[in-house]
């Protein structure tokens, strides 16, 4: 019996110029994960989500930074592999090419971070991806020396900072997506120190602040942050009304339904939407999205699912979620960070951004997974939750010489609208994101 000739196709829909790279130009970076070689693909530098398809064999990377998705059609002739950012895209090339009826979300893949993803198009039946991590960081290899910490950490900030510096046009605005929380306050003084010491007017730097209905949290924290640091003329507060706001066009933009980072994108789309409609020509936004993962700063009380010893064994928890071999992980959504990055990456996008999160980066997660996070809080959940401040304030002194206010932690889309206000935007059945997710893609 002959056998039949399979003819596999692949759709690359992704933009490499969204792709920030520190240490190689676009054609290295695409020829790393080519070659299939994991080392090769580690040492790429940056913010990056990366096709290459040689032969059958399709192999994609991702840090982070940028969301990867891809789609396996059915034709006649073979399998057609469709590879973008986002669902809308897949299913818009579906319906180009009358196969639409196939598509469904669930049917989507997340490339999880951090890992090079190998899928062979050989025809019916296709086999499982097969994943190889690129990223491994030692962990615990730096001393209990909070001060050794906090340079290394803040140090592999600043490096990264001034390295995509380089890569842009040394005129152009900078707009820090700013509350005065311990890491977009790092972010805005390393950026604000990087300018000075690189002889570049801070002038082109912004710290914009979200406040809802004429005042938020936020926006005091933030007030009061640059206000102690003598930085009080960077702030700009953003004023929206609440009746301006819908968190449904947050899921449509991030294609999730999972509280928490739907809300936190309903504001950074709300703060995007009002910046871009002051600053039509805006192109640079820089977040501390990240941080909370790479210092495991979260109330793991609030997380049936999580103790602190699981926390603090499994490598990289919050940024990857349990891993791609746990029952749990999310084939659609990958999980933790790799996840819910899409909330603050994907407002962003939708307004013509280019953003920048340096806290998500490998190198610096790298450098995070080296604390010697057990020996430093001896399984003790407040001295954890306190770790954090104590870290980055050493970090920024010793990078900048300047000593940052700490302030208690808050989340961005409680901080931006007082409890009232969020009560008025924001569900109270969690099934309400999930009917608005189902709404996007038509089905109910």
């Amino acid at each position: 019996m002959q056998q039949t000739a399979y003819i596999e196709r692949m759709v690359d829909l992704v933009d490499p110029a969204a792709n920030v790279l520190l240490n190689m130009t676009q054609a290295e970076a695409a020829e790393a994960v080519a070659s299939g070689d994991a080392d090769r693909v580690g040492a790429i530098d940056g913010q990056f989500a990366i096709v290459q398809k040689r032969g059958n064999i399709v192999r994609l990377a991702r840090s982070i930074g940028r969301p990867l998705r891809y789609f396996l059609a059915k034709q006649i002739d073979g399998p057609c592999l469709i590879v973008a950012e986002r669902m809308d895209e897949i299913l818009a090339q579906l319906k180009k090419d009358g196969l639409d009826d196939q598509f469904h979300p669930s049917y989507t893949r997340m490339v999880p971070a951090h890992h090079l993803v190998e899928i062979a198009l050989v025809g019916c039946p296709d086999p499982n991806p097969k994943y190889e991590r690129f990223l491994t960081p030692a962990r615990n290899s730096l001393s209990t020396d909070l001060d050794e910490i906090g340079r290394a950490y803040i140090g592999a900030v600043a490096d990264e900072m001034s390295k995509w510096l380089d890569t842009i046009d040394d005129k152009a605005p900078l707009g820090v997506l700013f509350s005065g929380g311990i890491d977009s306050g790092a972010v805005f003084l390393v950026l604000y120190h990087l300018l000075l010491q690189r002889g570049e007017s801070p002038t082109r730097l912004k710290a914009f602040t979200l406040a809802v209905d004429g005042r938020s949290a936020d926006s005091e924290q933030a007030s009061r942050f640059l206000s102690e640091m003598d930085l009080a003329m960077f702030l700009e507060v953003v004023d929206v009304p609440h009746t301006e706001i819908d968190f449904r066009d947050a899921v449509r933009i991030v294609e999730d339904y999972k509280p928490l980072d739907v809300q936190s994108a309903t504001m950074a789309l709300t703060l995007c939407k009002a910046i871009r409609q002051r600053y039509p020509d805006w192109k640079y936004l820089v977040d501390g999205d990240g941080g909370d993962e790479n210092l495991k700063d979260y109330p793991i009380e609030e997380n049936p699912e999580l103790t602190i010893r699981s926390v603090l064994n499994n490598l990289m928890l919050y940024q990857e979620g349990w891993g791609v071999d746990a029952i749990k992980h999310s084939l659609v959504y990958s999980g933790g960070q790799s996840r819910g990055h899409v909330r603050s990456y994907a407002p962003g996008r939708a307004l013509g951004f280019c953003g920048f999160s340096p806290f998500a980066l490998p190198r610096v997660i790298d450098v995070a997974e080296s604390i010697p996070f057990i020996e430093l809080t001896d399984w003790d959940h407040e001295k954890l939750y306190a770790l954090k401040g104590a870290i980055v304030r050493r970090g920024v002194e010793q990078i900048t010489e300047w000593t940052m206010p700490i302030f208690e932690k808050r989340r961005f889309q409680r901080g931006a609208v007082d409890h009232v206000g969020f009560d008025s935007v924001f569900p109270h059945d969690d099934f309400e994101y999930r009917e608005a997710f189902d709404e996007v893609f038509a089905l109910k």
